[in-house]
């Protein structure tokens, strides 16, 4: 089940609120911490049709209560008077307000620091505070913080635990808690109506993860990374596993530490993890076989479980290398065809690794520059090209730009790039921050310049993937 969690602050709002909630999610949460104004319970919520809980929660909990405690209270008294289908409680808290009537107790334990382990104390005092259900809140930021909620849930207990992530990462723990037959998951109505910064709205889940359609012998795909490009790529991914009809979707997290990760792949029969290009260099560790090309890159965006281990992949590396020929070519004006022949690599990560490897296989006179100058030299040292500072790139001539840092800036700045350097005839790749494109690259393209838009580069790549872990073509 999904609990919608409502955020009014006007109580003429908070009915429109809660019927629009009503009529998406299975459960209602209706956080009164927000409100201006004590409202009238009753007709907040007499005519709803499925079950509400009121909660109250203070700033030391991650709500926003501003009063005293004693009102605070006095609040929760009233809102138990008016019979909701349950109160949340916090654990301290719970002994001051007795059970009335037919409201269940939701003993609620918060911490805003660290996830708890003693998970079992908890439990014990909860139950002696006559609980119904028990609540655990904390921090979900990364899968090792999210490990601990899920094993709670997931456990066969003598009364029913829900958690909540308290971050963006909250979205790992809802898609696994809602295979692992958590009581019900939390979402947001809407954008702009959080409970905290990030929580998914219910149109996410629904739209995005397909939520509904999740049970127990769903299998997941890691997908490294919580931003905009991740959700990108796990979007269309999740609505070509349901358009064909396979059980499996992407599960987002961020990627902390590696020492634990593979176990816990194992445990959640995870074998697919793609990687973003932040993490494509730092995931190295994670592969035990791998291609010697790929490797040379340093750079795996995919990686794939096997009977005996793990497997890298740079898949980025494969889809330039099937475009690249046929976008450095150019038509001279008497109708014959030339190569680009020189490139400047604007970048020193794995990603501008790769694309150096590949212009050099092409024959193209490569040089590499970026912010820092140490960074770049051990660059262009490894990889036997030319390097100029920053600064001094104007002074080059150059046919073909690779953009490869998402931190670059356009300016005049010494530590950036000016746009006036883009000129008709010049090609551009934008390898950023595949499929969003940088704004040099929106910049170049007005200026006449020839792009290969990261678009169009994601959409092979993507294809490439899902064609080797489902061995299906991913529907356009």
């Amino acid at each position: 089940m999904i609990c919608i969690s409502v955020t009014p602050t006007s109580r003429t709002l908070a009915k429109v609120d809660l019927l629009n909630a009503s009529r998406q999610g299975d459960i209602i949460e209706l956080c009164i911490d927000h409100l201006a104004k004590t409202p009238d319970f009753k007709d907040l919520i007499g005519d709803l049709d499925k079950p509400v809980i009121i909660s109250c929660r203070r700033k030391q909990d991650g709500g926003h209560w501003n009063g005293s405690e004693e009102d605070r209270l006095s609040l929760i008294r009233q809102a138990i008077v008016a019979g909701p289908d349950y109160i949340e409680l916090d654990l301290d808290i719970a002994p001051q307000v007795p059970r009335f009537g037919d409201t269940k107790r939701v003993i609620a334990f918060t911490r805003l620091d660290r996830p708890e382990h003693d998970v079992d104390s908890v439990f014990e005092e909860a139950i002696k505070h006559q609980a119904d259900v028990i609540k655990f809140r904390w921090p979900t930021l990364t899968l090792s913080q999210s490990w601990p909620l899920l094993a709670a849930v997931s456990q066969s207990r003598s009364i029913p635990i829900v958690g909540q992530g308290m971050s963006r990462g909250e979205l790992t723990f809802s898609v696994l808690g809602k295979k692992y037959n958590s009581p019900w998951i939390y979402a947001a109505l809407e954008k702009g109506m959080e409970d905290f910064p990030g929580q998914a709205t219910i149109h996410e889940l629904k739209d995005v993860y397909h939520i509904d359609d999740i049970n127990k012998k769903t299998s997941f795909i890691a997908v490294a990374g919580l931003g905009t490009a991740e959700t990108e790529t796990l979007k269309a991914m999740n609505e070509g596993f349901r358009k064909l009809g396979i059980n499996r979707r992407c599960l987002p997290m961020h990627i902390e530490k590696l020492d634990r990760l593979t176990n816990m792949f194992d445990i959640l029969k995870i074998r697919v993890l793609l990687a973003n290009a932040q993490l494509a260099s730092r995931l190295l560790p994670l592969a035990d076989h791998a291609g010697q090309r790929d490797r040379d890159t340093g750079y795996f965006d995919l990686f794939l479980k096997r009977a005996d281990g793990w497997h890298g992949y740079n898949t980025l590396r494969r889809v330039l290398d099937k475009r690249l020929e046929s976008f450095i070519q150019v038509e001279s004006e008497d109708g014959s065809s030339r190569k680009r022949s020189a490139a400047i690599v604007i970048g020193t990560g794995s990603t501008a690794k790769t694309a150096i490897e590949l212009l050099q296989k092409e024959g193209i006179i490569v040089t590499v520059t970026g912010p820092d100058e140490k960074q770049a030299q051990q660059m262009a040292e490894l990889m036997q090209t030319r390097v100029v500072p920053m600064q001094s790139m104007y002074d080059m001539h150059s046919d073909l730009v690779v953009l490869t840092d998402p931190d670059i800036k356009a300016g005049p700045g010494r530590q950036q790039v000016n746009p006036s350097y883009f000129r008709p005839g010049t090609a551009i790749i934008d390898l950023c921050n595949i499929p969003l494109e940088h704004e040099l690259t929106a910049e170049a393209r007005e200026r006449g310049c020839d792009v290969l838009a990261p678009r169009k580069i994601w959409e092979a790549q993507i294809k490439a993937q899902f064609k080797t872990f489902t061995g299906e073509s991913l529907p356009e």
